[in-house]
C-alpha cells in the first residue's frame, strides 16, 4: 500500500513540473516573438536609411553633372547589388526656377510580412 501512495505522489509531482515547464515555455515564446518583431523593425529602419542616403548621393551626383535628362522624371534605381532584398528606390529630382533643387525619394523595403514605405522630399544645397 505504501508503494502505491509513493508512486502516486511522484506522478503528481511530474505533472506539476511539466505544467510549470509549459508555462515558462509559453512566456519565453511570447518574449521571443516580441524580440523578433523589434529586430525586424530595426532592420527595416536601417535599410530605409541606407536607401535614402543612396538616393540623396545619386541625386547630388546628377546635379553636379548637370544631367538634365533625370530632372522632373521618376527614376527607379537598381538596388540589386546592395544586400537589401525586396527593396525599391525611386528618385525624382525637381529644380524649380530660382530655388534650391528638391529630391523626392520613395523607398519600400520588406522583411517577414512587414513592409516599410517612405515618401519624402529633401532639399539639396
Amino acid at each position: 500500500m505504501k508503494t502505491n501512495r509513493k508512486h502516486g505522489f511522484v506522478l503528481l509531482f511530474v505533472i506539476v513540473i511539466m505544467t510549470l515547464i509549459a508555462v515558462v515555455t509559453f512566456m519565453l515564446t511570447e518574449d521571443a516573438k516580441t524580440i523578433l518583431f523589434q529586430s525586424n523593425q530595426a532592420y527595416l529602419k536601417a535599410v530605409e536609411r541606407n536607401l535614402i542616403a543612396s538616393g540623396l548621393a545619386w541625386a547630388r551626383a546628377r546635379l553636379q553633372d548637370d544631367n538634365t535628362e533625370v530632372f522632373n522624371n521618376i527614376v527607379e534605381l537598381d538596388v540589386t547589388e546592395m544586400p537589401l532584398p525586396h527593396s525599391i528606390l525611386k528618385v525624382k529630382v525637381d529644380t524649380p526656377a530660382g530655388k534650391q533643387p528638391q529630391v523626392q525619394i520613395n523607398t519600400s523595403c520588406t522583411r517577414a510580412r512587414r513592409t516599410l514605405e517612405h515618401n519624402r522630399t529633401y532639399r539639396i544645397d
